[in-house]
C-alpha cells in the first residue's frame, strides 16, 4: 500500500506565487500577508508608559525643601503636632505596608 500525500493538494493561484523575477516595478511578488501567518499590532500606550516612567523618575524620592522646613519647626519648637495627629500617623505606618 502506498500513501500518496500530493492528491487533494490545491495550487496556489499564479498571481501569489513568488517568481524569481520580480514584478515589473522590482518588488517581489509575494503577497504581504500569506496565509496562516500570524499579524500583531501594537498601540502606542507602551510610549505613553515609558514616558510617565521617566516623568516619575524625575521626581526626587525626598522633597529637601519640605524636610528641611519641617526640621526648622522641629527645632525651633514650633511644630507641636496633636495626640490625634501622631496617633493616626503612628497607626497609619502600622496599619499601610511598606512598598519595597
Amino acid at each position: 500500500m502506498r500513501i500518496d500525500l500530493n492528491v487533494g493538494a490545491q495550487s496556489l493561484p499564479e498571481s501569489n506565487r513568488s517568481t524569481s523575477q520580480g514584478s515589473v516595478d522590482g518588488a517581489s511578488a509575494v503577497p504581504s500577508h500569506p496565509l496562516g501567518e500570524d499579524q500583531a499590532q501594537l498601540s502606542g500606550t507602551h510610549l505613553q508608559v515609558q514616558s510617565l516612567v521617566a516623568q516619575a523618575l524625575q521626581i526626587p524620592e525626598i522633597r529637601e525643601e519640605k524636610v528641611n522646613s519641617l526640621r526648622q519647626a522641629v527645632l525651633g519648637g514650633s511644630y507641636q503636632p496633636s495626640p490625634t495627629q501622631v496617633a493616626e500617623a503612628v497607626f497609619a505606618h502600622l496599619v499601610v505596608p511598606r512598598a519595597a
